[in-house]
Parts: C-alpha cells; structure tokens; sequence
C-alpha cells in the first residue's frame, strides 16, 4: 500500500522530508524508527495536494477541528472550516471512485456536510463517484504508535461494506480482526465525542472525591483502588490531580454541549456541561 501524506505547508512537509530524523515536526516514541524504514519505499511526503488527490484511491482527512471562535456556535461547535476546504479540493481533483476517510475528531452529522460537497461535483461528472468513511484516531499524545500498533478498538462507520471492507483490511495487516467495530456512520461520529467526554468526566469525578477525602480523613488513593477493582468501573484515569487538560477533551465536550442543544436536546446539554 503506498501512502502519500500532502500538506499545504511546505515548511513541514520539508521536515517530514528532512534526513536528521530529529527535525521531524512532532515527536512520539517509535516514530523516528516508523519512518526511517518506511519513507520513500512506501511512505512519501510531499506539497503535492491535488496531482495525489488525483491519483488517490482513498483520501484520510485529517486536519485541525479547533472550537470555533465568531459566528453561530461560538465557544462550543466545531470550527470546520478546514475540512471543508479539503472536501472542496477533493471534489474538484478527486478521479473515479474515491473513498473519503474522516480521520479527525468530527461532530455528528459532519459527513453530510463533505457529502453535499462531494455530491455536486458527482453531479457535475459522471466519471466521479465517492464514499464516506468515518474512522476516528483513538491515539494519545506520548502513545500515538503504541496506540496504533495495538489499539483497544479500531471503529469504522460507513453506508456501504464495500468500503468499510477496505478500510478495514488496511488494519487487519496488524490488528486482531475481532477489535474491529463496524458501525453506521453516525454512530463513529459520536462514539470519538462520547468516548473523550466519559474519560474527562472519569477525572472529574476522582477529583470531586479527592476532596471529599481531604475533608473526611479518607486516602484518596486508597479509594481509588477499592473502586478500581470492581470490574464494572475499571482501574484506568482514577488518578487525582489537575483537571483534565489537552488539546481533545474541553473540545469534544463543548462540542457535545452544543450538539444537544442543537438538537433540542437541553437537559443533556446542561449535564455535560457540568
């Protein structure tokens, strides 16, 4: 399978492309190894957009989906604003039948949006035909490769099993096919928000009783593992200390708030909001 990775900035592209492994523009454990062996055999990096969009038989769109700052939502939805710009270019350089892949953190419904778009220009050329694929990232900051390498779950959601097949026989290269979950594309959507937004409430909660410790001469420690054992709660993020933080959970929960609001959803958008 060969792998072309396309970015609009030339600067990183050139440090994805750098021969000092130590200039790549993130770090993760593993990573520097990955593409020592895997760059320019089957793992290219170039500024090339649309000639590799034009070549693509599957196209991963995985760009930033910050909060949005002005306009309706403000503070809590989804700024999509760069996902929909690679859904236009898509449509536009797109050949044949492509499958598009979401692979950021995308509110419910967001395939609809890159659906419409990429249906119009269907519309406009009948050599064109695509398919939607949501196959959210479960990888954590410091983890991503082990994450990747062995994942809890991969999710996949589409409308169609030809497609969600071919995702899904990229992963069983190295994944155990039984963690693969295949869903209706709604349902992959939401299950990246909710599965953040449980993980936030987890460390929330603790600390809540963290104090509670404090005050009652409890050990919040202690507690932690009296709970952690029972094997309907689990041992995992029941670690006191500083509220929850990163790029992803104040985000998709926001999101989550608004979503339910949007949907008239009210008290379910008060509660998370908590």
């Amino acid at each position: 399978i060969q792998v072309h990775v396309v970015d609009i900035n030339k600067e990183r592209i050139s440090l994805w492309n750098d021969e000092d492994l130590n200039k790549l523009p993130i770090y993760e454990p593993g990573l520097k190894e990955i593409i020592k062996e895997c760059r320019n055999r089957n793992l290219h990096f170039s500024t090339n957009v649309d000639d590799e969009i034009s070549k693509a038989d599957m196209i991963f769109i995985s760009v930033n989906t910050p909060t949005k700052e002005k306009g309706i939502g403000a503070g809590q939805a989804s700024d999509l604003k760069w996902v929909e710009a690679s859904a236009r270019r898509i449509s536009k350089y797109a050949q044949g039948r492509t499958i598009v892949v979401e692979k950021s953190t995308l509110p419910v419904k967001t395939a609809e949006t890159i659906k419409n778009i990429l249906i119009s220009s269907e519309q406009n050329n009948e050599n064109k035909t695509f398919s939607i694929v949501s196959n959210p990232e479960f990888l954590a900051e410091g983890t991503a490769i082990n994450d990747l390498q062995n994942p809890d779950r991969v999710l996949i959601g589409g409308e169609d099993n030809h497609s969600i097949n071919l995702v899904s026989n990229i992963y069983k290269h190295w994944i155990n096919p039984e963690k693969i979950i295949t869903t209706n594309l709604w349902s992959s959507e939401l299950s990246k928000l909710v599965a953040n937004a449980f993980l936030a409430q987890r460390i929330s909660s603790i600390n809540s009783i963290s104090a509670l410790c404090e005050t009652t001469g409890a050990d919040i420690n202690e507690v932690a593992k009296a709970i952690g054992t029972d094997s309907r709660i689990g041992s995992k993020f029941l670690k006191p200390g500083p509220g929850f933080g990163g790029s992803c959970f104040k985000k998709d929960i926001l999101n989550l708030v608004y979503l339910s609001r949007y949907y008239g959803l009210k008290e379910v958008g008060d509660y998370w909001e908590q």
